[in-house]
């Protein structure tokens, strides 16, 4: 019973000691850090987004069968935000790859130049057994998750996420790159990038 007491005891100090941790945490320079020490990143926006996106992400995940037919669409575009070296060695076939680093309204409008444009996205989490090209990533870190949100806070406004986890050697998904088998499979079409 004692060790329950003990417990219960600790759990509430943490709990009290948490709620009073203040907001404003101290910095080694000076002062307190707040919100207008840089107006360029605003966290609160970001988390407001991120349950918006949330429902709207839910609605446009795809399967596979009906990420390759929208892919074949004409002015479709497949957005691959994985770093340069992965996608060389291996994407689907005719996506085209700006890393999520490199996201900018005007990188991005090089790419997809109308925010309508049908936009589906995919990353290292929806493909197993190639850990080279598309090493897993934890599951709240999947680049889907912040390609949808960094696409919605630009203003596109038809994203869609393929959904499953997909086996590289048995998808109907077409790859192209270094480390992609020869195969037959036809190309997925894309929109022709200006500018690129």
């Amino acid at each position: 019973m004692s060790k329950l007491f003990a417990l219960t005891l600790l759990a509430a100090l943490f709990s009290t000691a948490v709620n009073e941790t203040p907001v404003n945490t101290p910095r080694a320079d000076k002062g307190s850090i707040t919100a207008s020490d840089n107006p360029q990143i605003d966290y609160a926006a970001f988390e407001k987004q991120v349950v918006e996106v949330g429902r709207l992400r839910e609605q446009r995940r795809i399967t596979e069968q009906e990420f390759l037919k929208r892919s074949k669409r004409q002015g479709v575009v497949v957005l691959d935000a994985r770093s340069r070296e992965k996608f060389g060695q291996l994407h689907i076939r005719g996506a085209v790859n700006l890393p999520m680093p490199d996201f900018t309204e005007a990188e991005l409008k090089k790419l997809i130049p109308s925010k309508e444009t049908m936009v589906l996205i995919y990353c290292n989490n929806n493909f197993r057994d190639e850990p080279v090209a598309f090493p897993v990533k934890r599951v709240a870190a999947a680049l889907n998750v912040h390609t949808f949100n960094a696409l919605h806070s630009y203003g596109y406004t038809n994203v869609y996420e393929l959904a499953p986890v997909l086996k590289v050697e048995s998808t109907k998904l077409p790859f192209a790159g270094t480390r992609a088998k020869k195969t037959t499979k036809q190309p997925v079409q894309r929109l022709q990038a200006k500018g690129r």
